[in-house]
């Protein structure tokens, strides 16, 4: 498995540690979406089970175990993940049943006679049960086992969890790392630059950006908040627009769009929202952490429609030159 190249260090590390037999019990792999964080844990489980490494450590990829684990059948790999509900539907959440099982699985010798992985993703969405019966299993860990937890929020972790694995951050890349593992991929330097710069400097999500159109997203959004900004549009009307078309991502894009302001603003520099003197910056940054707060509503029961407009109604007409 070919690796991000910003995660070759975390990745050297991991490797002479398993050359070593010295992986602990537990990993948490932590960092924002797009940053290979599963990339890295799969690449461990898959070289821990692996009869004949390379010489970087990773899986060779054709021995016995390589091919099972490729097929999603070695005995000795687990993956704990959302579960599909008696409708057919996949659940929101890992329930406990999922961890009892994990841990019967776990108590049991190995099959193939080395390690036992199991990885559980996304570790973040394990209700109170659930966490409280994997932290049993944390504490009394069987021998030859491996538990890689994966989480884009590993904050939403209790804290018993958290202090029982060791940890490893995906972290962002230098800007030229990334827009240069752009280029590899067949983008063109302009568009990668603009999707790094939209996505804070987030490589993988900047190529899901430009493979799925999103910059046009972002572009639609700043119309929005322009026509707010003039009154030449409704706050109700742009709020039932974007609930019904991915309004987690039109967030994200808006509240970039105005962070981006403040920083223009801050440099003496006209920003994309035509918004002029360093007055306007507190204003900013209040709404660009009101949209983050927004976006967590999202995730709730709470309708859509109703939190955009509520987050619509506070955004200020700017004072243009």
């Amino acid at each position: 498995m070919k690796l991000q190249p910003w995660l070759a260090e975390a990745w050297r590390s991991l490797a002479k540690r398993l050359e070593r037999s010295e992986l602990p019990h537990a990993l948490l792999f932590s960092g924002a979406a797009g940053l290979g964080k599963r990339d890295l844990a799969n690449a461990l489980a898959a070289a821990a089970l692996c009869e004949s490494r390379d010489q970087d450590g990773h899986a060779c990829g054709t021995c016995r175990a390589c091919r099972l684990v490729s097929a999603g059948s070695h005995p000795d790999r687990a993956m704990v993940t959302f579960e599909l509900r008696d409708d057919g539907k996949p659940r929101t959440e890992i329930v406990i049943e999922q961890i009892r099982n994990l841990s019967q699985r776990l108590s049991l010798s190995s099959q193939f006679g080395g390690l036992q992985i199991a990885l559980i993703d996304p570790a973040d969405k394990m209700n109170a049960s659930t966490a409280n019966a994997l932290l049993k299993t944390l504490e009394e860990p069987s021998s030859n086992t491996v538990i890689l937890l994966i989480s884009d929020q590993p904050a939403r972790l209790p804290a018993t969890i958290r202090s029982r694995c060791q940890r490893i951050e995906a972290g962002f890349p230098h800007f030229v790392q990334a827009r240069d593992w752009l280029i590899s991929k067949g983008v063109a330097a302009d568009p990668a630059e603009q999707a790094l710069s939209a996505t804070l400097g987030n490589p993988g999500l900047a190529l899901k950006a430009l493979q799925e159109g999103v910059l046009e997203l972002r572009k639609s959004c700043t119309k929005d908040l322009l026509a707010l900004s003039a009154q030449r549009g409704s706050a109700l009307e742009i709020a039932e627009s974007w609930a019904a078309d991915r309004p987690s991502e039109r967030l994200w894009h808006a509240a970039v769009v105005v962070r981006d302001e403040a920083r223009n603003l801050a440099r003496g520099e006209r920003g994309i929202l035509g918004l002029t003197g360093a007055g306007e910056i507190p204003k900013l940054t209040a709404w660009f952490a009101a949209a983050n707060r927004s976006r967590d509503l999202l995730a709730t029961q709470v309708r859509a429609e109703l939190v955009l407009l509520d987050l619509l109604h506070t955004w200020q007409t700017p004072r243009r030159s």
